[in-house]
């Protein structure tokens, strides 16, 4: 071989040697880059553990905090709202009832016909109606004057044969799901908007007062009966089904719990007991804090850069408004630290709430072999097209990872609920159930989110107890849910019965 040829075949083999070494360089390179991103996995996975012992400790907080919450105003996080609903339905209300549900850009206006404990709700019918973009800043009087007017057409569409007899009005159930300060069942003051809605005249009224002065200045000849939110009525619509409802839980784009208590056992509580003896309790629990519960890096970032800052921690841990974003920080993490999806961050990665839980739903749910929906999830949302299946695995892993503690937690919020109602042990003898109303999005479609929390709620009841405990979907409560109570604080009830 001649000197030239030698000399080729040393440059070709030093290349080749390079180029292994660069291949290897590279393995070593992108294996400690992926040891990183299951390090980050892991820490997470371990920052987010909810083991029994310390739900127990979560239960227990939200007992404690539940006692606190009746003792004094300000007591604890747990504002337990004093709701005036103190008569539940039993079934046996008739008559025909309406309901407005004022909660965001669009009010329902709802007729439901009630039959008694023989024919339940005969019927419904509702309309939706928009809110146009000027009265929602406007006036108290145009926003009320606007929906009063809508309820009158609605009312002109009623059945023949269902006007009031002579001397008797149509009663509503007011939905209105803002922060009011309630003074009795039909009449609260509005304490601040949300949900874009911003009328400095309504602030500090009567919103009772301010929807029943326009309808008397339409001639809507109409009594609003009871003022409640959608959690209050999601346990309205539970009972008049079933008797054994004791608590609703709304785990929807927020959270919130009701629960029946003894009027006895609520020290604030001034005025005279009520004939029932039983006062609707209205928790606002997604303000609960302990320091029992697992915050990691991403929640207490979430909590910082969020619109209310150290206020509805549990919230942002069990709802269906936060827990996407949970998973999109977790995400960031590993793009920034372990080059996740390549050299560079996807920019979309960056967008706070970009990944909404109803995709993280939809990623925690495919069952196809290649995971080809958390592919077009990232295809679609975060313009990230070269997701591996190995890439792929750890996305549903940190679904799982989010889901599961929001669901766990979720069950040890209602356990402490069944602790302090005295339900969370068997009772010798003792046959009857207890019945959780729950509602909500988060609840209804995300099937792997709740059948975590009814298997938690078992494990910490333990068999004999879980036995005794039945959670039931109870849909619209702020509609539905709103007339029932309407027709369970009617004027002409005491009167008939």
């Amino acid at each position: 071989m001649g000197k030239v040829a030698v000399g080729a075949a040393v440059v070709t083999a030093a290349a080749v040697c390079a180029a292994a070494a660069l291949v290897v360089r590279h393995r070593m390179r992108c294996s400690g880059k992926w040891a990183r991103a299951m390090a980050i996995v892991k820490e997470f996975e371990e920052k987010c553990g909810t083991p029994t012992l310390k739900l127990r400790q979560v239960g227990d907080a939200m007992d404690v905090e539940m006692h606190a919450g009746l003792a004094s105003e300000g007591g604890s996080k747990l504002k337990m709202l004093i709701s005036y609903v103190d008569n539940l339905p039993t079934g046996d209300e008739e008559g025909l009832f309406y309901a407005l549900d004022l909660g965001g850009t669009n009010f329902r206006v709802l007729r439901v016909h009630l039959g008694g404990k023989e024919k339940g709700v005969i019927s419904q019918e509702f309309e939706e109606v928009s809110i146009p973009p000027h009265l929602m800043t406007g006036s108290s009087d145009g926003l009320f004057e606007f929906i009063a007017s809508a309820l009158a057409k609605f009312v002109a569409s009623e059945p023949d044969g269902f006007l009031p007899p002579n001397g008797k009005q149509r009663e509503l159930g007011f939905t209105f799901s803002f922060p009011v300060r309630q003074t009795s069942i039909s009449s609260g003051t509005l304490i601040k908007w949300t949900k874009g809605f911003n009328i400095e005249d309504a602030v500090g009224q009567d919103v009772v007062g301010e929807l029943t002065k326009s309808m008397e200045k339409i001639g809507l000849d109409m009594r609003v009966t009871a003022l409640v939110n959608d959690t209050i009525g999601t346990l309205a619509g539970g009972r008049f089904y079933n008797q054994d409802v004791i608590a609703a839980v709304i785990l929807g784009t927020g959270t919130n719990a009701a629960y029946v208590e003894r009027s006895h056992a609520i020290p604030k509580w001034h005025g005279l007991h009520p004939k029932s003896g039983e006062m609707v309790i209205n928790m606002e629990w997604g303000n609960f804090r302990s320091t029992h519960l697992p915050l990691t890096e991403y929640d207490q970032a979430l909590d910082a850069e969020s619109l209310n800052p150290g206020e509805q921690i549990f919230e942002k841990l069990i709802s269906g408004m936060y827990l996407g974003d949970i998973v999109r920080r977790a995400l960031l993490k590993l793009a920034e630290e372990a080059d996740f999806f390549g050299d560079t961050v996807p920019p979309k990665l960056r967008v706070p709430f970009i990944i909404r839980t109803p995709d993280m739903s939809a990623m925690h749910h495919d069952t196809s072999p290649d995971l080809k929906v958390v592919g077009n999830k990232f295809r679609d949302i975060l313009e990230i097209s070269n997701t591996s299946l190995k890439m792929r695995k750890v996305v549903v892993e940190l679904c799982d990872i989010v889901a599961n503690r929001g669901a766990r937690l979720a069950a040890a919020g209602i356990f402490g609920i069944l602790k302090k109602m005295g339900r969370d042990t068997a009772k010798a003898g003792e046959n009857s159930k207890s019945v959780i109303a729950l509602d909500g999005g988060l609840f209804e479609h995300y099937t792997k989110f709740r059948t975590c929390l009814e298997n938690t709620l078992k494990e910490l009841l333990g068999d004999e107890a879980a036995d005794t405990i039945v959670i039931e979907h109870s849909n619209d409560g702020s509609g539905i849910g709103a007339a029932l109570l309407a027709a369970s604080h009617s004027q002409y009830f005491e009167v008939e019965s």
